[in-house]
């Protein structure tokens, strides 16, 4: 079978981008070719499809900054370079991740008039919510653009303009608005076959935005449990947080806690909270900054359990994953998908999302917990396995 990938960048960026690169190497491990579009990066990987990787556009000033108000609604030179693609390639599936802004959705709609198989996976909330994450400017949780009924769309659209959710910018709010209003629900729907959420609740956030359950598949994501293995699952006496260090991953919150307590905390992370959390942390709670998967790896598999106090809806976050898979416990916020992830009592627990009083309270109860850190990785590298992930998906490549 013959699979194109789809994604803005292509090179370890973010979840999405690194759900991109380990799906290609396990389509490759199975005997399948694959074939890449994305945008033109300075980090971009090498690969032979690279010269019909679209220009670069930068949402900044720039020269590039004019690209970047008109690419967003489907430029001709990603038509031509796609349309190029297609023809070299001639792929039986084309398997769409994050594309919107840099890319847009025109390749869905090239991808469907040529008859071929199209295959999206969700990695926020852009289809229903302009903004990517259900959020206003303020914080507040917000399904304004999505909520039904959905009489005029079009007009229930406008609140991201209303409220200028977008970088609380009129132009960048005007560009998402127009954006939202070109991709609608039904444009979307018609040209693709399924779209995968890694969560429940993705989908069931999708099922309130208006889309047809038919096409939504829900699936967690894999990771490669290669890179997971550890030497052993013995405990020091501390917990961790490994994220970015930003008000919606609800750091701030998570360090109000950790000084109400005696306990050892380390924050591997940087962001641009970076220096208010190093000067409101007390002396036992160690903010490390960035470090690489082996040093996260030694430390979190280390920890009595980790901590994910996101106060946004996450899909279906790594760091819980690959958490486990280390054989290291989580305690999470009931936020999201998020909870989808965490059995109580056996693979950790949960708080409630921004509630300090009731992080404190589960803080305390997981440092008193035994877990089993052994059958938590050995149920979690078969759960995210990509064997798993490899038999859901060529169910979907090859439904008619």
């Amino acid at each position: 079978m013959k699979v194109l990938l789809v994604n803005k960048f292509y090179y370890p960026r973010g979840g999405d981008c690194v759900y991109t690169v380990n799906l290609e190497t396990l389509l490759k491990k199975q005997g399948h070719e694959v074939a890449v579009f994305a945008m033109q990066h300075p980090r971009t990987l090498d690969t032979p499809w690279s010269k019909y990787f679209v220009s670069e556009v930068r949402f900044r000033p720039g020269r590039h900054m004019l690209d970047a108000f008109t690419r967003p609604f489907g430029t001709q030179e990603v038509i031509n370079k796609f349309q190029a693609l297609l023809d070299d390639f001639v792929p039986d599936v084309v398997h769409l991740n994050n594309i919107h802004s840099q890319l847009s959705p025109v390749v869905a709609e090239l991808a469907h008039k040529r008859g071929i198989k199209v295959i999206w996976t969700m990695h926020d909330y852009k289809l229903v919510c302009p903004r990517y994450d259900c959020l206003r400017n303020d914080g507040t949780h917000c399904n304004a653009c999505f909520a039904p009924p959905f009489d005029n769309p079009k007009k229930q659209k406008l609140n991201v303009l209303r409220h200028r959710c977008m970088k609380g910018s009129y132009v960048a709010s005007y560009i998402a608005y127009r954006e939202a209003v070109k991709w609608n629900r039904e444009r979307l729907e018609k040209c693709t076959d399924f779209f995968v959420c890694p969560s429940s609740f993705m989908a069931s956030k999708m099922r309130e935005g208006g889309f047809s359950d038919h096409q939504l598949k829900v699936h967690a994501n894999f990771i490669n449990i290669d890179k997971c293995q550890v030497p052993d699952f013995s405990k020091e006496d501390y917990y961790c947080f490994v994220g970015r260090l930003s008000r919606e991953k609800g750091v701030k919150t998570l360090i109000q806690a950790a000084n109400m307590l005696p306990y050892q905390l380390y924050v591997i992370g940087k962001g641009p909270m970076e220096r208010e959390l190093r000067m409101m942390a007390k002396d036992h709670v160690k903010i490390l900054g960035h470090k690489g998967w082996d040093e996260i790896k030694e430390i979190e598999r280390k920890a009595k359990f980790s901590v994910i106090a996101s106060e946004i809806f996450e899909n279906n976050p790594l760091s819980v994953i690959e958490s486990k898979c280390i054989g290291t416990p989580v305690l999470g916020a009931r936020i999201g998908g998020i909870p989808e992830l965490i059995d109580e009592g056996v693979n950790g627990m949960t708080f409630e999302s921004g509630n300090v009083a009731d992080l404190v309270k589960k803080i305390k109860m997981m440092m008193g917990q035994e877990f089993d850190y052994s059958k938590i990785a050995e149920s979690a590298r078969v759960m995210y396995s990509d064997s798993s992930y490899y038999e859901f998906l060529m169910e979907l490549y090859q439904t008619y």
